[in-house]
């Protein structure tokens, strides 16, 4: 089957781990993009994207990356996303697409957009997508399929540009909604964030412990435990920026959290079973919607396949970053 006619002519990476990597590996698989050009802060990383092949050309710094292209994708942590907007904005062509990764929205939108051009269309992206791993190793094409890509596009924002990004991540296989950045964070803070800060803690709190040894704490840990070390092994840069980026409405979900717990605690220590039950019974069926809704499945989380995407051998994945 022939590949569809690329929908940009030259895609600029900046930042090049999980995200950036499967950017780059989806692209190319679907004919998205003409060329790649890609850099990384560190010179390990570049070397090591030039060896995989993710891109046709590897560049030393931002400027020169953005240079004649006319979509570029910036993949890094979202407290350095200011600095990198500041350095690429003299040197981006006009009539680029300048958009991003990073799971907060209204500090990408500040700390990014006074420093673009007004040739440029500017178009915040989050591809709610990942997993626990990093560096550009880990990527791969399907990362996206099925996964939903979320568009926060500033006032003024140019109704074509956003629907070609749109377009964009919909070759890669995401499915994609557009909605305000403020509306975002709060949606992101109680499904991701808060999550994330939960797992953080919990493991914190395990390892502890001075009456468990850590050996107890490996040998039998159920799978509640393991998927919270799962979600607690991602990258501690990119989670430190998110809450520091998204302080008010993580707060905000945390305190309503911080209630739901106390309830639960007088519940125990009353012994009120009927309480408990209706509220297991409740949330059991928000997992049962999710996996209904085809945004995951019943089957373990252990070795599962992801959805096809890629038309070419994919490259060995899940090795950590340098």
């Amino acid at each position: 089957m022939s590949k569809p006619t690329p929908l940009f002519n030259r895609l600029a990476l900046i930042g090049v781990g999980l995200i950036g990597s499967s950017i780059a590996r989806a692209a190319r698989a679907q004919g998205a993009v003409r060329s790649i050009v890609a850099t990384a802060r560190s010179p390990a990383t570049r070397k090591r994207v030039a060896e995989l092949g993710l891109a046709d050309q590897v560049v030393e710094s931002n400027a020169a990356a953005v240079e004649g292209a006319d979509i570029v994708i910036v993949c890094v942590p979202v407290g350095a996303c200011g600095a990198v907007a500041k350095e690429i904005g003299p040197h981006l062509a006009a009539g680029v697409t300048v958009s991003d990764v990073g799971s907060v929205k209204g500090s990408i939108i500040r700390d990014m957009g006074p420093h673009l051009p007004k040739t440029a269309h500017f178009v915040p992206a989050h591809p709610v997508a990942g997993t626990e791993y990093s560096g550009p190793d880990a990527g791969f094409a399907e990362l996206f399929v099925n996964r939903w890509c979320i568009l926060t596009p500033p006032a003024g924002a140019d109704p074509k540009a956003v629907d070609k990004l749109a377009a964009f991540w919909r070759l890669l296989g995401a499915n994609v909604e557009t909605m305000t950045a403020d509306h975002h964070d709060l949606v992101l803070a109680i499904t991701s964030h808060l999550p994330h800060l939960i797992a953080y803690t919990i493991v914190g709190t395990a390892d502890e412990l001075q009456t468990v040894t850590r050996s107890e704490v490996l040998k039998f840990s159920a799978g509640g435990f393991r998927d919270f070390t799962r979600i607690a092994a991602s990258d501690p840069t990119m989670w430190r920026d998110v809450f520091l980026a998204n302080k008010d409405a993580v707060l905000e979900m945390l305190g309503r959290f911080t209630e739901d717990v106390a309830a639960l605690t007088k519940a125990i220590r009353k012994g009120d079973g009927e309480t408990l039950f209706e509220h297991f019974e409740r949330t059991r069926a928000i997992r049962k919607g999710i996996v209904e809704i085809g945004q995951d499945s019943p089957a373990p989380d252990f070795g599962r396949p992801h959805p096809d995407l890629a038309h070419e051998p994919l490259p060995k994945p899940y090795a950590a970053e340098d």
